[in-house]
């Protein structure tokens, strides 16, 4: 195995934890702070035509002022099932529809509600260092199953561990820097 084998699989290992950094971006993009976001609303399936179909493409989204969402639905028959979908998510909000728009007033949340969301960003950020170690692990494994065949050196294991630890750190410090932003956000600092 020569050096360009070894680029491929970083670039592999690189990949995966970058999928798992864009997992917790969505995932934390879901977490509700005081201002209006449709990002928010990512995770509301709305039951429509017999299926269930993620809210944005049953409706467009806006955000008029800070602490309002607004979704038009594409068909107007769907505002109750919208409605409906919105009020069955967790995320506690409470919708007023007119038959053709639905109004989402964000509420401003708690201290305790604020903790509590901050316990599950930081359960997030853990879940996604957790997956970018993962890959690591599999990195490793992989090098050191390579010097065990006699494909690679001893110095190119050495150094392939080194690379698959900095590419961990670098994730692991953007998934820190994610964790920090919203905590920001959520407790205001």
């Amino acid at each position: 195995m020569d050096f360009n084998d070894l680029k491929g699989m970083f670039e592999a290992v690189t990949a995966r934890m970058d999928g798992a950094i864009e997992h917790v971006r969505r995932e934390m993009a879901g977490v509700r702070t005081g201002r209006a976001s449709v990002g928010l609303l990512d995770g509301v399936q709305v039951e429509a035509y017999g299926s269930k179909m993620p809210l944005n493409q049953v409706a467009s989204l806006s955000v008029p002022e800070p602490a309002m969402i607004v979704a038009q639905p594409f068909d107007p028959s769907l505002a109750s099932a919208i409605e409906r979908a919105i009020m069955a998510s967790d995320l506690g909000l409470n919708p007023s529809n007119d038959g053709k728009i639905i109004r989402i007033p964000i509420p401003a949340l708690t201290d305790e509600r604020r903790k509590d969301l901050s316990r599950h960003v930081h359960k997030l950020a853990e879940e996604g260092r957790n997956a970018v170690r993962q890959v690591r692990r599999d990195a490793n494994d992989r090098l050191k199953k390579l010097l065990r065949d006699h494909t690679v050196s001893e110095d190119d294991e050495r150094r392939g561990l080194d690379q698959v630890q900095k590419i961990t750190d670098e994730h692991v410090r953007l998934i820190d820097d994610l964790q920090k932003k919203k905590d920001a956000d959520l407790l205001g600092r």
